[in-house]
């Protein structure tokens, strides 16, 4: 029925570096199948991985194998027969998880398989020594007689168990040189791998190297761009002073036009300025005979302010004395009256 596969998976594949035996070397480009495959001819368990044409992973699970988490989504095993470590890296925790689960389940299962054959083994080494003891028995009852026909009987039954048993021996040696052979074309194989994961790195370098000097032409165009863009608004700012420039530059070309109209008659408003810088110098003069006038009329009126008081104390006086002659007058009047009513 040949193999079968009983689970898979998918992760990233990859082998520890045979040189440091620490660092960790990618086997595929990115994710890839991963599958647990059971011969049941052999009766063995298997790991089988292959990207597109490479078979980059081919572990026979051994009882004497461990499968081992470094982390949340990693896990590793050792295979002596390959000579190498397999380090897978999961998308997902669970998915590490099922595959440990299922490493395990398979690695009891192998002990259990080579239990079994251990013990086939010996049986059918037991039953070799039992066929040459009772050879040697039946030659000796061949010649003691009748009586031993039925175990010489048993001898061929052994007999020709032992040559069956030869043949399955030559059948697992025809096994083992496949088996040797297909190890040789792994060998081969991981050997094409590795050589093409130095090529991938050497290429990988340089796509790097090259990378790094394209991100660094982008920053420099970037750069430039930025000037650009900078000289661009620089641009702008100066059309517009232009526009506002060229803007003024009309008005003021208006405005020289508007004083070259009204130049003309600039020489009819000089001979207007002079007549009234004429009349304003006359007015001038008139104005300080008026103040003359006018500090002449005011020493007048406190002339005639001051003769005024002069009056009117004089007024006041003469005005006393003439009430004391009334006074007089009418007593002279009173005392005639007087006399004349005496008479």
């Amino acid at each position: 029925m040949g193999e079968q596969p009983i689970f898979t998976t998918r992760a990233h594949v990859f082998q520890i570096d045979p040189n440091t035996k620490k660092n960790w070397m990618p086997a595929s480009k990115q994710a890839v199948t991963v599958s647990y495959f059971y011969d049941v001819t052999r009766n063995s368990y298997r790991i089988i991985s292959v990207d597109g044409a490479k078979v980059i992973i081919n572990s026979t699970i051994t009882p004497n194998m461990t499968f081992t988490k470094t982390s949340q989504k990693f896990g590793q095993w050792a295979d002596s027969r390959a000579n190498t470590v397999f380090g897978l890296g999961f998308s997902s925790e669970q998915q590490l998880t099922k595959f440990a689960e299922k490493f395990q389940e398979v690695k009891e299962a192998a002990k259990i398989a080579k239990d079994k054959t251990q013990e086939k083994i010996e049986t059918s080494s037991n039953h070799s020594q039992a066929s040459s003891v009772n050879g040697t028995d039946d030659e000796k009852a061949s010649h003691a007689g009748p009586a031993n026909t039925h175990l010489k009987s048993e001898n061929d039954k052994l007999k020709i168990a032992l040559t069956q048993s030869a043949a399955n021996v030559k059948k697992w040696e025809i096994e083992l040189q496949t088996l040797r052979e297909s190890n040789a074309r792994l060998t081969t194989a991981l050997q094409e791998s590795a050589a093409s994961v130095e090529q991938w790195k050497r290429q990988f370098s340089i796509c790097r190297d090259e990378n790094d000097r394209l991100r660094n032409k982008i920053d420099e165009l970037e750069e430039q761009c930025s000037e650009i863009n900078r000289e661009k608004e620089k641009n702008t700012q100066l059309k517009r002073r232009i526009e506002e420039l060229e803007a003024e530059l009309r008005e003021k070309e208006t405005e020289l036009k508007d004083l070259r109209k009204q130049s003309g008659i600039i020489p009819q408003l000089m001979l207007e300025c002079e007549y009234v810088s004429e009349k304003l110098e006359a007015a001038e003069r008139d104005n300080q005979n008026l103040e003359d006038k006018v500090r002449s009329l005011k020493t007048d009126i406190e002339e005639s302010k001051y003769r005024q008081r002069h009056l009117k104390v004089e007024l006041k006086s003469f005005l006393e004395v003439l009430d004391g002659k009334i006074d007089d007058l009418h007593d002279f009047r009173r005392g005639l009256s007087k006399l004349g009513t005496d008479n």
